[in-house]
């Protein structure tokens, strides 16, 4: 049997479930918007990218590269930034964590994000216009097999009551798939969002489904709070779901039922792409965010005996 990983993977049948091979997308294509926080007007290309690229950001107005990594993320607050550098020459790239979620979402792990200012533009809120940008784009299967990062032992980050973790998730098999099982909480006092509750096993089709149209949100008392503080610059109804009590103040409501904590997961999802490859594990969050969901990842990888990277034909060799 020759042993190079397509052979093995096409003999074996693996290419049936798109989780085993790496993918790009088939054509550029790209989308102008504004930035929710700066207010800035973007223009973004999403490029095909080969084997082993990763999905990295270039900010084309400086000529510097940003790959989207856990370790690269040096900003928080309300969203995540991206940043390489140092001082007045740094590169930042904000508000990543939706397109992340939307390629993570898709299975695509190699992709060049240009981008000629310091914000990813939020468009509706949500991570639902990326993926009609990649569906437009298309997705091109590479045939090589992807790398898939295994949680052996529970790590947890907490602040307060606040709390995320990444646990063990058995395999069934050596050539199983990885899997992301997800289940979240959050718990605010507006009453319009209260205690709310989501939980799903990501695949394409519950991404698009139930976490890609779920908005971003702000609470009405923090808004002008944020705008002093050079935040939420480009926010409007158009592009957030802005909560006062008990009401929804957008003229046409809610999308879907449980939109705040489906967001929050949306989140979570594009924050966890930053591990650079798929997880395989359980993640279980209370009340997390940004911060959390990358100090989560900084915990994993900080500790050598919770996880372990298997590459494709390593799991087809074990099987064969």
């Amino acid at each position: 049997m020759d042993g190079s990983p397509s052979i093995l993977f096409a003999q074996h049948g693996l290419y049936q479930d798109m989780a085993w091979s790496q993918r790009t997308l088939k054509a550029p294509i790209d989308c102008t918007g504004v930035g929710v926080h700066s207010g800035r007007k973007a223009h973004l290309t999403l490029r095909p990218a080969g084997v082993g690229h990763g999905v990295v950001f270039r900010r084309t107005d400086l000529g510097i590269d940003i790959p989207a990594q856990f370790d690269n993320v040096c900003d928080t607050r309300l969203c995540t930034v991206l940043g390489q550098g140092l001082g007045q020459g740094a590169a930042r790239v904000g508000t990543v964590e939706h397109l992340m979620a939307a390629l993570a979402g898709s299975g695509i792990d190699n992709v060049l994000v240009e981008i000629d200012g310091p914000e990813v533009p939020i468009l509706d809120g949500s991570a639902a216009p990326f993926l009609f940008l990649l569906d437009c784009a298309g997705i091109e299967e590479q045939f090589v097999p992807r790398t898939m990062i295994e949680v052996l032992r529970t790590v947890r980050v907490s602040e307060g009551e606040a709390f995320a973790e990444l646990r063990p998730y058995p395999r069934a098999s050596h050539v199983a798939p990885p899997v992301l099982d997800m289940e979240l909480t959050i718990e605010f006092t507006a009453s319009a969002i209260g205690k709310q509750g989501c939980s799903l096993r990501l695949t394409p089709n519950s991404f698009r489904e139930e976490l890609s149209g779920a908005r971003t949100f702000a609470l009405a008392s923090e808004v002008e709070q944020l705008q002093k503080a050079g935040l939420a610059l480009g926010g409007s109804l158009d592009n957030a779901i802005v909560v006062d009590g008990d009401k929804v103040l957008n003229p046409a409501g809610l999308r879907m039922p449980r939109e705040f904590a489906r967001h929050k997961m949306l989140d979570a999802v594009g924050d966890l792409a930053l591990a650079g490859a798929a997880l395989h594990g359980r993640f279980i969050a209370h009340r997390t965010g940004h911060a959390l969901n990358n100090k989560l990842l900084r915990a994993l990888f900080a500790d050598a005996s919770a996880w372990r990277t298997i590459v494709g034909q390593d799991q087809v060799a074990n099987a064969a």
